[in-house]
């Protein structure tokens, strides 16, 4: 770590084109008005509980647009893509602000999957950053600890749920291929943050209050809590030195002092810690990490292509797997208030979830049948599957064209929703949807560095074998575990980029963004007035959710006479999107966060 008086020399050198500390809100975007309220759901389903709405409008702007879950985020993103940086520059600018204002969520201890759309040479390219096992790991890891909601948090709070972080290596190279600015100009705004000082939100003071685990961590206590033991008040000046100093070593030496020398050396010392089962990374499972380019996932509804990200994530998949199911319906005819319509989203859910908790895990290690799930004829059989009552519970994974096995068990992990996501389009017309997560609220709760580690590996199947059957998403030495994160773009009838969108929300997040796409495309609504509606979704058949104090509630009782089983619920997404208009971009932010939508 560089002494005080050269990190202060490095700071300035990288401040010198401007200064970045927290600054007005643009023109449009909306700041938070009144503390936000508290969320009464404990269900483990929902670790980054709702902190209340607040009400927002859609940001329109000629050139550039960001929206992303801090308003400090977002106009840092904003002076990079004035600067001439490219959509790249400013998902980094906005990901490393949020790591520092938005700890509970993502950042440099875990893992990313991006969409980048190159509007000059029309070509959508898809990374993946996720992170993965030890090649030391035990695939009976969590079998000990399978079954039970104590072992799960067990798990969760471990040293063994740590997998190697993903992320600096996928900005890295995003960066690289096409980043405009220079990489070090990027940690500018955070740096500064870290070093002066942000106030805390009432979002981060409500889930400090929730997870009191955290000030478990010696590191993070001193940061986030009083000699009390409770978290800081809203507004607290809260100053993170020992963030600002790693990303000053990473700004100059690049994603190497990550993943080499004494950083990584204390990542790995953290994984060794107790509570709960020891971690064995090692540093050269540090050292050899890779972010690969994957193939985009894309298929067709109404007219529009839409695309997403591919295995190991089953977000991309399995969108396109509920818009197609949903497609022979006339939706629009039925409208967002319709139990008809409302039956149909929740049984396309329940079948495309059952194909997907079945097939689809990492394909460096499981054979992905991703044209037969993706099959229009395979996906129309599904479809009809569909009557007028429910499956209730019995939903069962398809056959699809080209499977090599029948061997595979379903898998079930909780993929809990602590996760956010960035849109951009820049001057020229690139785009970025990025989703990004260290899995649960404050990750494994562990801080290196100024920065909390993830406990991804809880994403993978607890259990590796059901009966004969092993699941495909089960645990094995340098496998990256499946994951619901659904980054997704549409594009219309002649290819032109329409839409820009991704949320958090855990195997939540597939309902999120599906529901919102049909807002969009089938009931046609506004980007914002998409985000803004009630949620609605089943995962597996066994119930239907429907969020509570909206009007998606007022269709409980007419689905439970339909038969389905109906679970009103705090439904806690962090839509961020950006819709392409003839009038210009139209930039949205997801009323149930603190994000807003910037641009000029």
């Amino acid at each position: 770590m560089a002494n005080r008086r050269g990190r202060c020399l490095v700071l300035a050198a990288l401040l010198a084109s401007g200064p970045y500390l927290a600054a007005p809100l643009a023109t449009g975007a909306l700041a938070e008005t009144g503390a936000a309220r508290s969320g009464a759901n404990t269900g483990r389903a929902n670790p980054e509980p709702s902190t209340g709405r607040v009400a927002r409008q859609a940001v329109l702007a000629k050139r550039f647009m960001v929206a992303a879950a801090n308003p400090l985020a977002a106009q840092a993103a904003l002076a990079v893509l004035k600067e001439g940086g490219s959509a790249v520059d400013a998902a980094i600018t906005a990901q490393l602000v949020l790591n520092l204002v938005e700890p509970q969520s993502s950042g440099i201890g875990g893992g990313a999957f991006m969409l980048h759309w190159d509007a000059k040479n029309r070509e959508l390219t898809t990374y993946d950053g996720r992170e993965i096992a030890p090649k030391a790991i035990s695939p009976e890891v969590f079998e000990a600890l399978a079954g039970s909601r104590k072992g799960f948090f067990a798990a969760v709070g471990s040293g063994a749920s740590v997998g190697v972080p993903g992320l600096l290596r996928l900005l890295e190279r995003t960066h690289k291929k096409h980043g405009t600015l220079e990489w070090k100009r990027l940690f500018a705004p955070a740096i500064a943050l870290a070093e002066g000082g942000f106030e805390m939100s009432p979002r981060l003071h409500g889930l400090l209050s929730r997870f009191p685990k955290l000030a478990e961590d010696v590191r993070a206590r001193a940061l986030y809590f009083g000699a009390d033991g409770k978290p800081k008040p809203v507004g607290s000046r809260i100053v993170n030195r020992a963030f600002a100093a790693s990303l000053l070593l990473i700004a100059r030496k690049g994603a190497d002092a990550f993943y080499h020398g004494p950083l990584a050396g204390k990542i790995v010392a953290a994984t060794r810690r107790p509570p709960g089962p020891l971690g064995v990374l090692t540093a050269q499972d540090l050292a050899v990490y890779q972010a690969y380019k994957r193939d985009p996932v894309c298929g067709a509804y109404r007219g529009y292509k839409v695309c997403g990200m591919g295995p190991p994530s089953s977000g991309g998949m399995t969108v396109i797997q509920i818009l197609g199911i949903l497609e022979r319906f006339d939706l629009k005819a039925l409208g967002p208030a319709s139990p008809r319509g409302a039956h149909l989203l929740a049984e396309a859910g329940a079948l495309a979830f059952a194909d997907r908790n079945r097939y689809i895990a990492d394909p460096d290690f499981v054979f992905v049948p991703v044209r037969g799930l993706l099959d229009r004829a395979y996906i129309d059989r599904r479809s009809r599957l569909i009557g007028s009552k429910p499956v209730l519970g019995k939903t069962a994974p398809g056959d699809p064209p080209g499977k090599r096995s029948r061997l595979w068990g379903d898998g079930v992990s909780p993929e809990l929703p602590a996760t956010s996501h960035i849109s951009v389009v820049d001057k020229k017309g690139n785009a970025v949807s990025m989703t990004t997560s260290i899995e649960f609220a404050f990750g494994s709760r562990r801080m290196v560095g100024g920065f909390l580690l993830n406990n991804q590996l809880t994403d993978f199947s607890f259990r590796s074998r059901r009966g004969k059957r092993a699941i495909a998403n089960r645990v094995e030495p340098g496998k990256r575990p499946r994951s619901s994160m659904a980054p997704t773009m549409v594009f219309d009838k002649d290819g032109k980029l329409f839409l820009v969108l991704g949320s958090p929300g855990g195997s939540r997040i597939i309902g999120y963004v599906a529901r919102t796409i049909v807002a969009v495309l089938d009931w046609g609504l506004d980007i914002q007035a998409a985000i803004d509606l009630g949620h609605l979704q089943s995962r597996n058949g066994d119930r239907v959710d429907v969020e509570k104090g909206t009007q998606a509630a007022t269709l409980a009782d007419p689905l439970r006479k339909l038969g389905h089983k109906v679970r009103v619920t705090s439904m806690n997404s962090g839509l961020h999107a950006i819709q392409i208009t003839k009038s210009g971009l139209l930039g949205a932010a997801d009323p149930r966060r603190e994000g807003v939508a910037v641009g000029e």
